[in-house]
């Protein structure tokens, strides 16, 4: 950033969660051009009242209605407006006084919000794969409209914006997400049917949220991040792949029309493409642990196994079908994560569940923004039945 230049406000929707908290060290070690405009928070109250006394924001919002009162008495000695409630967060979004919008809340419920942003042209660093999942084609063509730029910040999706600059001019003939593979890696069914919840929360390479971390394992994430791709990257199905890379180090590739390959390698660590997002199109010094090749001999390279992890084949049939069927896959998934969180189903459970919600859930192939929270709705429902919750 140029010097005297004044400093970038960022707004953290979702920032008690992993990539919120991250976020947040990103903005502490770069004080002197960062700065924290809005925070928003779900149902954890402690940790957002202690955020704002440190970062002092121009306001917060706690989604949890019911904590409103404890959150505007905690800081009733500050000049920090309080909101609740997920009106809120909207209303928050359309403000005009940040200038990014870290995306980070889990799941649909950050799609409102983001669309906010998006329509007051703000920057967008996009954590929430969901937003595009959901609804890519109505987001991306608002995106468009206002000139508002989406940078990616899952790290496979920024390894690929990375490998593009430059490239604005070479059509992409394939891009190559890479996949850790999760805990379950070379498991077979009869192992996973026993899986319980906290032997699936252990991922071997990255520190991410519940809902994540369980996607990992199912190999779900992998599956929405190709549907993610298609719309930031503007790809048909076929140029999407996913290749199982247990080391992690290798983010993302992308092959050109003459069959060069760009890869983007690191640490496994969500704080370099969060900060990647809060600089661009500068790179910010930082002292985080530097990749030394001579600690990985191999890099590995295989096939994932769809049959075993069936989530990854459900995506890409809605990656090809389209339509409403990624919003379907996705309310379906979340309620079936949410299930087994709590013990309430079994890990191959998830994946019967999302299958039967994608059949019985009627297709719709251009839908309006109400149709897309119709689907929503419906397949969020019928995923419950199945589970009688």
């Amino acid at each position: 950033m140029a010097a005297n230049a004044p400093k970038k406000r960022v707004a953290i929707f979702g920032s008690t969660g992993s990539i919120g908290t991250q976020a947040l060290d990103v903005i502490r070690a770069n004080s002197d051009t960062l700065e924290v405009e809005i925070l928003t928070a779900q149902t954890n109250d402690e940790l957002l009242i202690k955020q704002a006394f440190e970062f002092k924001p121009n306001a917060v919002v706690i989604g949890d209605e019911s904590k409103y009162d404890g959150v505007k008495a905690a800081l009733s000695s500050t000049d920090i407006k309080v909101f609740a409630g997920e009106a809120a967060l909207e209303e928050v979004a359309d403000f005009d006084t940040y200038d990014v919008m870290i995306a980070a809340i889990v799941g649909f419920a950050g799609l409102k919000p983001t669309l906010k942003g998006v329509s007051k042209g703000k920057i967008i660093a996009l954590a929430n794969k969901e937003t595009l999942v959901v609804a890519g084609d109505i987001v991306m063509k608002l995106a468009i409209e206002n000139r508002s730029p989406i940078i990616p910040v899952d790290s496979e999706h920024s390894a690929i914006f990375q490998c593009l600059v430059g490239e604005a001019r070479n059509p992409i003939e394939r891009i190559i997400l890479t996949a850790s593979g999760g805990p379950f890696l070379g498991k077979k069914p009869n192992f996973l049917v026993n899986v319980k919840r906290d032997h699936a929360l252990q991922h071997p390479n990255w520190s991410m949220g519940a809902k994540i971390t369980i996607d990992s394992a199912t190999l779900m994430n992998k599956g929405l991040e190709m549907i993610e791709a298609k719309w930031l990257f503007n790809l048909a199905p076929h140029q999407i792949e996913v290749v199982i890379h247990a080391q992690s180090i290798i983010h993302s590739m992308v092959q050109f029309e003459d069959g060069s390959i760009k890869a983007q390698m690191g640490l496994p660590d969500m704080k370099l493409p969060i900060q990647y997002a809060l600089g661009f199109p500068q790179r910010i010094k930082n002292d985080f642990p530097r990749l030394n090749f001579k600690k990985y001999p191999s890099l590995t390279f295989e096939e994932p196994d769809i049959k075993t992890f069936r989530n990854l084949w459900l995506a890409t049939e809605a990656l090809k079908k389209g339509g409403n069927v990624p919003c379907v896959l996705n309310a379906a998934n979340e309620i079936a994560v949410w299930a087994f969180l709590r013990n309430r189903i079994g890990f191959l459970d998830i994946t019967a569940v999302v299958e039967k919600t994608m059949e019985a859930v009627a297709f719709i192939e251009n839908p309006s923004l109400e149709e897309y929270f119709e689907s929503d709705g419906e397949a969020r429902n019928f995923a419950a039945s199945l589970m009688k919750l």
